[in-house]
């Protein structure tokens, strides 16, 4: 195995991407070796999966556990909901985790570079400087979930899969003989049995469960709910109100512990405030124009963006539907590489 081009460990969940994300550094000559990474006592990724692709690829396997430390992902994960807000814990696992334990223990290792299967990638510019880039294909892209990670370790990281869709993947994984190019990927939380958020936050939260009063924009009374955790903002479905009218959740007061409904136009917003901005480009001096993406799978639309202290306005070209706090704006600018992502920060409220 050649190392002229340095050693690499890879988050290796046994799963289609990291693995052929694995046997793709492998044949561009990197000394690769693997991780898995222990998050809870009943992972949606198997470490036996990891073993017989590490076994496959020849490369060795590190076991990581850090149950332990992914309690702050746990923590995070239900107070933002106790407040009101929809959290985004894979942005956080992969800022406060992922990409610090598991770069920190690849470094102990004496690892070069840190690399994973996210669909995004990594582009110099003429100075050396690295930058963060959509993927290739966009209905793939997960660039928006890495938004937050720290600038300075921008230039250890590499994303094989950066220029490939999910179906090529696939293909490259049946070329490489991996066995596992039809295995279906899971769309859930990783921590989160069986996709019911609300049963783990009611396990880990009992007081969570409290009944309040669904209403209308003008106070009136249209029903009771039993948490506010079991809403989001533009929430149109299990609202257990019937108007005759599509109604949306336009806004969540834990406070107050009350649910407003409203028609679709009511979720519509034109700016909103994100705060603890994490740049991944020079902060700009001035306001920019940018296209924004205020979910992980909404579509990036034109804004102009406004740095303050720590915070940055955003004022779309036309109106957004369902702002939610709690989740992240991220801000793309197109140069020569693509998609560059300039920065990202939490969704506050609309302004």
């Amino acid at each position: 195995m050649s190392q002229k081009k340095g050693k690499v460990f890879i988050a290796l969940s046994g799963g289609v991407d990291s693995s052929t994300a694995a046997a793709l550094l492998i044949e561009q000559g990197y000394d690769c070796s693997g991780i898995f990474m222990i998050t809870s006592d009943r992972p949606k990724s198997s470490p036996a999966n990891a073993k017989a692709i590490a076994k496959k690829l020849g490369i060795k396997l590190h076991l990581l556990d850090l149950r332990t430390e992914f309690e702050k992902v746990l923590e995070y994960f239900t107070n933002e909901y106790k407040s009101g807000r929809t959290p985004n814990p894979c942005v956080y696992c992969n800022r406060h985790i992922k990409f610090t334990k598991l770069l920190e223990f690849a470094k102990t290792k004496g690892a070069d570079f840190f690399a994973t299967g996210h669909y995004a990638a990594i582009h110099k510019n003429t100075t050396g400087e690295p930058g963060l880039y959509a993927a290739t294909d966009l209905q793939k892209d997960q660039s928006y979930a890495l938004a937050m990670l720290d600038r300075k370790i921008l230039e250890q990281l590499i994303f094989p899969l950066g220029r490939y869709s999910k179906e090529q993947t696939r293909s490259l994984a049946s070329k490489f003989g991996l066995e596992i190019e039809g295995r279906q990927e899971s769309q859930e939380i990783c921590f989160i049995p069986d996709d019911d958020y609300a049963a783990v936050l009611e396990s880990r939260c009992p007081q969570i469960v409290k009944k309040g009063k669904i209403i209308d924009s003008s106070g009136k009374v249209l029903g009771e709910h039993n948490g506010t955790h079991r809403f989001t903002i533009g929430q149109r479905r299990g609202l257990r109100v019937a108007m005759g009218v599509p109604y949306y959740v336009v806004d969540i007061d834990a406070k107050s512990n009350t649910v407003t409904l409203g028609t679709k136009e009511q979720t519509l917003s034109s700016t909103l405030l994100a705060s603890g901005v994490n740049w991944l480009a020079d902060k700009p001096g001035s306001a920019f124009t940018a296209k924004v993406k205020i979910r992980y799978n909404s579509k990036a639309v034109s804004a102009r963006v406004i740095p303050q202290e720590d915070n940055v306005i955003i004022e779309f070209e036309s109106k957004v539907s369902a702002v939610t706090p709690g989740q992240l704006a991220v801000f793309y600018v197109k140069d020569n590489f693509g998609s560059r992502v300039i920065g990202g920060g939490w969704i506050e409220r609309p302004k």
